[in-house]
């Protein structure tokens, strides 16, 4: 039973997990373009470059996982989408004052 259920979260866990780290790498790219003199807690070297490769090695291991497993995940992703926009929708307080 805990084998089953393994093999199937771990591949979304996977998928996610570069998924993440594919977000992180953009903003990180558009922060240093759209806001070069904030301060920063960390540094990262060769910016663009590395979260450049970084998106691509990802792009590359998400197209490695089973194709049921991005499809799970694109259902799963489109899910959570449409919940997060009808929370925002009912929680959005600048729609509340006008």
């Amino acid at each position: 039973m805990l084998h089953l259920f393994l093999t199937d979260v771990v591949p979304l866990v996977n998928i996610g997990t570069l998924a993440a780290f594919i977000v992180v790498s953009f903003a990180a790219i558009i922060l240093r373009k759209t806001q070069p003199d904030i301060q920063r807690h960390f540094k990262t070297l060769l910016v663009p470059m590395i979260p450049a490769i970084t998106i691509v090695f990802c792009i590359l291991l998400v197209f490695e996982l089973p194709t049921i497993t991005q499809l799970k995940f694109i259902v799963w992703l489109a899910i959570g989408l449409v919940i997060y926009y009808f929370y925002g929708q009912h929680k959005n307080h600048l729609n509340k004052n006008q």
